[in-house]
């Protein structure tokens, strides 16, 4: 094993050295490069696409995008019919083989890893954000947190999910295993949050089931009620045997939330969600608030997945999008070191530059 890894280690480091020398020799070589990639990525995640919408979504003219297409199509990596433009497998595959490449000409790579330095957490991937395309970025969160499952999954696992706009887009985006997970069992990780039926987690659970081919559990309960209400509930058969489920869970996929769009989607009023963002409420997560130092400013009684439970997990992926959630992210990241976290380069480049606005404050 630790001559393939060498062996893997030196072929990256070749592969960088081409890349730097392409950059120096031929610049406008790697725009094209930049731009095809593109084009494939974006078709393969909108398919069937036609040229206008392409158009808008790249910010290039109809009559570019025709012709990148015709040479793509020449190459066998789309398919061109009346209903607009579809990846092929050669494409598909193109697309896997180039990553790596495009990630070092983007230098996502180094991003990456300055982020995950920065937070102290077990790995990051950053998603381009080139196109600027809010639906396209948690297309490719969800892709990237897909790749990561299908490398990390084992049968017989128990994975968690919770819900919410952001996780509906990962499990949407999941590609099936090529391997059977017949004995891996999905379940949600904490009761619903909020009347949106598609974003429920237990709607997500049955869908990631589904792709996955595996058993699962679902929670029909709201996520925040009272004490009584709780250890009421707790002795319904359904419900205790989620909830014994839950210290079982091997993974766990979640979607980081905002202090005040959670309490807003919990249904706190102006004045409870003045009161968290007064006590520098930053993120929620299991029925904490949070703080940027990720401390617990405000609790509340939930069925689901606890602090304690959270910390001791091993395999924690964590989503997140948008720039607005930055201060969430660094503050959600205090809680676990055994964090992987899914996000887009603009909230990367965020998370440095608050870095090192923070380190010069300091000197």
């Amino acid at each position: 094993m630790a001559y393939e890894k060498r062996d893997v280690d030196n072929e990256k480091s070749s592969m960088i050295h081409i890349i730097n020398m392409i950059k120096n020799i031929l610049p406008d070589y790697i725009e094209i490069i930049e731009k095809r990639y593109n084009m494939l990525e974006i078709i393969s995640l909108l398919e069937p696409i036609g040229r206008r919408n392409l158009s808008n979504k790249m910010g290039l003219s109809e009559r570019n995008i025709r012709t990148e297409a015709n040479i793509l199509k020449e190459q066998g990596l789309i398919e061109i019919t009346s209903e607009g433009m579809n990846i092929t497998k050669k494409g598909k595959d193109t697309i896997e083989n180039l990553k790596y490449i495009f990630k070092e000409l983007k230098g996502l790579k180094k991003i990456e890893s300055k982020v995950k330095e920065i937070l102290g957490i077990k790995r990051v991937f950053v998603v381009s954000d080139t196109i600027g395309d809010k639906k396209l970025v948690l297309k490719l969160l969800g892709d990237a947190v897909s790749n990561y499952l299908n490398e990390i999954l084992k049968d017989g696992a128990v994975i968690g999910v919770t819900g919410g706009t952001t996780m509906y887009h990962v499990i949407e985006e999941f590609k099936a295993p090529k391997q059977n997970f017949h004995n891996v069992i999905v379940i949600p990780a904490r009761g619903g949050v909020g009347k949106e039926v598609q974003y429920q987690a237990n709607t997500l659970v049955q869908k990631l089931s589904d792709k996955l081919g595996c058993n699962y559990k679902t929670l029909y309960t709201p996520d925040s009620l009272s004490e009584n209400a709780i250890q009421s509930l707790k002795n319904e058969p359904s419900i205790k045997e989620i909830i014994e489920l839950i210290p079982k869970i091997d993974v766990l996929i979640f979607g980081i939330g905002r202090a005040d769009k959670m309490a807003r989607r919990r249904g706190l009023g102006e004045d409870e969600v003045r009161y968290l963002l007064e006590k520098g409420a930053v993120s929620e997560a299991f029925g904490y608030y949070f703080n940027e130092q990720g401390k617990i400013v405000h609790e509340i009684s939930t069925i689901g997945i606890n602090l304690e439970q959270f910390k001791k997990l091993k395999h924690v992926i964590a989503v997140a999008g948008g720039e607005e959630k930055t201060e969430a992210i660094i503050s959600i990241s205090k809680l676990n070191k055994e964090l992987v976290l899914v996000t887009d380069e603009r909230v990367a480049k965020k998370i440095i530059l608050k870095y090192k606005e923070d380190v010069k404050n300091e000197c």
